[in-house]
């Protein structure tokens, strides 16, 4: 199939200009001003007069199939998920892998997940999870990170498999030895375990307290001691995942100022634009469908956040994408503790951060890009196969139309959670076309693809 996307304004990270795009063999095979080929020539010709021209996003953050518990599994499977990235102009996703039983090895969940993604309508990868350090798991990360093509893996400072101190040291220097990345969930296992029991046991189990439990302290905290773990580590690369906290901003800016490299940062939508108003708002019944980790925060966050992301403090914009359905959510409205802790986000993204962000002039379109693709590709090792628009890249494209305009509603999702954190926000843009390698997968909220029709891409280290 051969294909012309022409008169659009074709936007990378090092500018934007007007333009037309040659698509041979789901890959770009040439960008010019005008061509001389016949338009008769082309199996489709997509006209992006007065439309943007981006590269297909890349949500570095997802948890399709989460098993949460033994009771939630997160409602969004690779297609269902897929489904509704791409309709939401994302043709990448790498997702997170769930815990598996204990003592398993770090292959055992690639190999569980390889099954599980076959069913993607895009193109994805994995990132791995530490449950417990030993000389064999380390032995055995080595060995995936430099010859398997998953270079990323994730490690959690809480929850039911904690890495501490030693084990965190540990994994930096396989990962600064074998050019590995270690991204971390980083929140201080005591202070929110802490609360939580100080709190539960005066009753206070309303989902505010899911917020008043896990403070912005808990964060910096753990990132602190994360950079100085990668410091002593020979500065081995390090990323944290979801920043919701301005004190763990302004920690990663004193770690830059003091000239320490290799530290990379996300964010995601919930913790630029909603606030911890959303566990009150309504009464229970409501605020539970927001318990997550981290919580929202305030509005001073939100601000902190936005500003890290013009200045290029933070690097990748992601959505933790983890839903369950309202009922689920609702079941456990008398304790927060109990409930299934995410929300959905790989559909409204884009769309968000493109009106939020350009259209209300926060960040320049140059930035859109870089943070919600080109980064991304280049810290977890896809560039220039992903996240740009060059010649010899794959034809992953998303165009926005900055003239039209949407509001978020559960009607017009895709996700399988009946709901969304983001509805009732009017978005001053509409996700156009979207093609993943060449092929249109989605057009106008409406899902073109086909189940299992995205490839399961190597990383380089």
């Amino acid at each position: 199939m051969k294909r012309l996307i022409k008169n659009g304004i074709i936007c990378t990270e090092g500018g934007a200009f007007k333009g037309s795009i040659k698509i041979e063999n789901e890959k770009i095979s040439m960008i010019a001003t005008t061509f001389d080929e016949k338009e008769e020539s082309f199996d489709e010709v997509i006209d992006a007069e007065g439309k943007y021209v981006v590269p297909g996003g890349i949500d570095p953050h997802t948890h399709m199939e989460l098993q949460q518990s033994p009771k939630y599994r997160s409602v969004d499977d690779f297609y269902t998920g897929g489904v509704a990235a791409a309709c939401g102009g994302t043709t990448m996703i790498v997702d997170h892998m769930s815990f598996g039983p204990k003592g398993c090895t770090l292959m055992s969940r690639f190999d569980e997940y390889k099954g599980l993604g076959e069913k993607c309508p895009i193109d994805y990868s994995f990132h791995g999870v530490f449950q417990h350090i030993d000389k064999d798991i380390l032995k055995e990360l080595a060995w995936i990170v430099s010859s398997q093509g998953f270079p990323s893996f994730k490690a959690y400072t809480t929850y039911g498999f904690p890495m501490h101190d030693k084990d965190l040291l540990e994994i930096l220097e396989v990962m600064k030895k074998e050019k590995g990345l270690l991204t971390v969930h980083a929140e201080n296992d005591a202070i929110t375990n802490v609360l939580k029991d100080q709190y539960a046991a005066e009753g206070k189990l309303t989902p505010i307290y899911q917020a008043i439990t896990r403070p912005n302290q808990a964060e910096a905290e753990a990132v602190d001691r994360l950079f100085n773990l990668a410091k002593v580590a020979k500065e081995a690369p390090i990323y944290i995942v979801h920043m919701s906290a301005k004190e763990s901003l302004e920690v990663l800016r004193e770690f830059r100022a003091h000239g320490q490299k290799n530290m990379y940062a996300e964010t995601c939508p919930q913790y630029l634009l909603l606030t911890d108003k959303k566990f009150e708002e309504g009464g229970p019944e409501e605020g539970i469908k927001y318990i997550l980790a981290p919580p929202f925060r305030k509005k001073a966050d939100n601000e902190a956040l936005w500003d890290g992301l013009a200045k290029g403090d933070i690097q990748t914009v992601a959505t933790d994408h983890c839903p369950f359905t309202i009922e689920e959510k609702e079941e456990n409205v008398a304790d927060y503790r109990k409930c299934p802790g995410g929300i959905s986000g790989v559909e409204e993204r884009m769309p968000l951060l493109f009106s939020e962000g350009v259209q209300k002039g926060r960040i320049s379109l140059e930035r859109f890009v870089e943070v919600s693709a080109t980064n991304a590709a280049k810290i977890f090792g896809m560039y220039p196969r992903k996240g740009t628009i060059l010649p010899g890249s794959d034809a992953d494209i998303t165009i926005i139309d900055p003239n039209r305009s949407r509001v978020i509603e559960k009607s017009n999702l895709h996700t399988k959670a009946g709901y969304s954190a983001y509805e009732g926000i009017k978005v001053d843009c509409v996700i156009d076309t979207v093609l993943s390698r060449g092929k249109v997968v989605a057009r106008n909220n409406e899902f073109l693809g086909e189940r299992g029709a995205g490839e399961l891409i190597p990383r380089k280290r």
